[in-house]
């Protein structure tokens, strides 16, 4: 297969609709990163996603919908729910919640649980493909299951050329990390996943987060509870060099991926702002992993973006 890579504008956006509502896969830009997306509400679609990335049937998949009236027919709303919506939508937060009865998405996009990870993107490309095709699309990351996710379209090229007919390229995602992971089908927040929106941020709203983040490391999900978001894993986002966390300086055979005063030879972000270096943590891991047999990272402070960017740190360090 030929694989398109087209800069998104109002025609490449109307042939990435007509392919999703044909069956086929396309690459497209988020905020977050670039998804693999598929018509969530056909069932060989979604399979095609799960064959394409090598992805584990249990690990579920998040339905990108346009606004709340959409999300209300696909899901039991809570108030809850509703109060993140209102306050983070459309952006970069992802809510887990019950499948109504009559919910048209794949089930297997739900992975074998009765809820449903959904999604109002706040990037304009992805918001124009969802208006155009009419209907909710799931979207993982557009690599093979477990490497690195992509930030520009060049990655996609890289790891999936050939398997999926378009890529839409509209440069680097602006904040370069997955969605923030909330469980918002009972009463208190349930954190699955950090990610491009705040803890901090999201606490503001609902007051202190319940943390249910734990990985499971159990990659056949057989004796497991099943993953309730994508990305729990506990190896995942993982680049072919292997990774050492906190380092202050690269031992002979290493490169340095450095943060704020520790340089490196290449930096997140040498003025040690987190939001720049979530942006550019996937980008510079790619470059390094073409560069280097192993990887060292300086120690990334614990609060605000960094929680994301030290989930999938430890996560891309997690060995089997």
């Amino acid at each position: 297969m030929e694989t398109q890579i087209l800069q998104a504008d109002a025609k490449s956006i109307e042939i990435a609709a007509a392919l999703l509502g044909s069956g086929h896969l396309v690459a497209l830009p988020t905020e977050t990163v670039y998804g693999l997306a598929a018509d969530a509400c056909n069932e060989i679609a979604v399979a095609k996603i799960f064959e394409v990335k090598q992805r584990p049937e249990f690990n579920p998949l998040i339905a990108h919908v346009i606004d709340y009236e959409a999300a209300k027919e696909l899901v039991k709303m809570t108030p809850l729910a509703k109060e993140l919506m209102a306050a983070f939508w459309p952006g970069a937060l992802t809510l887990v919640l019950q499948r109504k009865e009559n919910c048209p998405v794949a089930k297997l996009a739900s992975a074998g649980l009765s809820t449903l990870a959904i999604r109002a993107p706040k990037g304009e490309v992805a918001r124009a493909v969802l208006q155009k095709l009419g209907r909710p699309f799931v979207a993982p990351s557009a690599n093979p299951s477990g490497r690195l996710s992509p930030t520009k379209a060049n990655h996609v090229a890289d790891m999936l050329a050939g398997k999926i007919p378009l890529i839409l390229d509209d440069g680097p995602c602006r904040i370069g990390v997955e969605s923030t992971i909330i469980r918002a089908d009972g009463e208190r927040p349930i954190l699955l996943r950090a990610g491009g929106l705040s803890v901090e941020d999201i606490e503001t709203v609902t007051g202190p987060l319940i943390d249910g983040t734990a990985p499971s490391s159990d990659k056949s999900g057989i004796g497991k509870e099943l993953p309730h978001a994508p990305g729990a894993l506990a190896s995942h986002y993982a680049p072919q060099a292997p990774l050492r966390l906190n380092a202050l300086n690269a031992e002979p055979d290493e490169g340095l991926l450095g943060f704020g005063n520790i340089k490196g030879d290449m930096n997140l972000s040498a003025k040690g702002d987190l939001t720049e270096a979530a942006a550019n943590l996937f980008s510079c891991l790619h470059e390094m992993d073409q560069r280097f047999a192993k990887i060292a990272v300086a120690r990334i402070p614990e609060v605000h973006l960094g929680r994301a960017i030290n989930d999938r740190l430890t996560r891309a360090a997690h060995k089997d």
